[in-house]
């Protein structure tokens, strides 16, 4: 049986700090560009659900050290309730950003919906508090965020902290691996934790057999998978935020344990 597919849309980019030749952060512009090659026509889903995201800033909150906290909070909040309200159990639900702090209103949908799990496949760890972030960006600091660590203006949203459980994750791709104290932070948390080489060694159709295998063993309600194309080779995508020089391909490798 064919499942239904919806498509929300949160072009957030508060999340990110601007570089000095932007104007904005351009990840704003993904679910359009998208579109604009055809990916919705492909995908075809029965609906597509879009938040406006508020004009960008670089806004800095003294309390919880996170730059435009106020704006990434209330976006949150309508987000998750508009994935909440159009929540169907049996329909394949795929969310296009916007930067990574989009992760936090989905996180809240997904504590409110039961108990999941979150396969996150990033370059970056972002798993570390707002003391060691050089930025202040919450799009550096999400996975942190939604189990817990920060500031509870950011972590307990609506009285919903963790809104996920560090136990039911899979952190998969970090390539920054040369900074002992922000590799630290993730090694002492909960999360099952592959660095990019863990990653390759271990395989990708055993890390992900791995997972699945957890949330099943668990009982847990279901499954997010947040991917971040900044896991990918730089060759293969040079268009993001924080760029790597290593990488994910996207067919296998004869050098590492791939599965196509």
């Amino acid at each position: 049986m064919k499942r239904d597919i919806n498509i929300f849309e949160f072009p957030l980019n508060l999340g990110l700090t601007k570089k000095e030749h932007e104007i904005e952060p351009g990840v704003r512009k993904l679910p359009d560009w998208l579109r604009k090659f055809d990916f919705h026509k492909r995908i075809s889903p029965s609906h597509v659900f879009r938040l406006e995201a508020p004009e960008y800033t670089m806004d800095f909150d003294n309390e919880s050290k996170v730059r435009n906290a106020d704006g990434i909070i209330d976006y949150a909040r309508q987000q998750a309730e508009l994935i909440v309200g159009n929540y169907k159990k049996d329909t394949f639900n795929i969310i296009l950003g916007g930067d990574c702090s989009i992760l936090i209103g989905n996180a809240i949908a997904l504590k409110k919906l039961g108990n999941f799990g979150l396969f996150y496949l990033d370059g970056h760890t972002d798993f570390i508090p707002p003391e060691l972030s050089e930025t202040g960006g919450a799009a550096g600091m999400d996975l942190a965020i939604i189990t817990g660590t920060g500031h509870q203006k950011l972590t307990d949203i609506d009285g919903l902290k963790p809104y996920l459980s560090e136990d039911n994750i899979f952190c998969c791709g970090n390539a920054e691996t040369d900074d002992d104290e922000y590799v630290r932070a993730i090694v002492n948390s909960d999360i099952h934790y592959f660095d990019l080489g863990h990653l390759r060694r271990n395989g990708f159709r055993k890390t992900a057999e791995d997972f699945l295998k957890m949330t099943q063993e668990k009982g847990l309600d279901g499954f997010f998978i947040h991917l971040d194309v900044d896991v990918l080779k730089d060759e293969l995508m040079p268009a993001v935020d924080s760029r790597m020089d290593d990488g994910i391909l996207w067919r296998s490798q004869r050098n590492v344990a791939t599965s196509d």
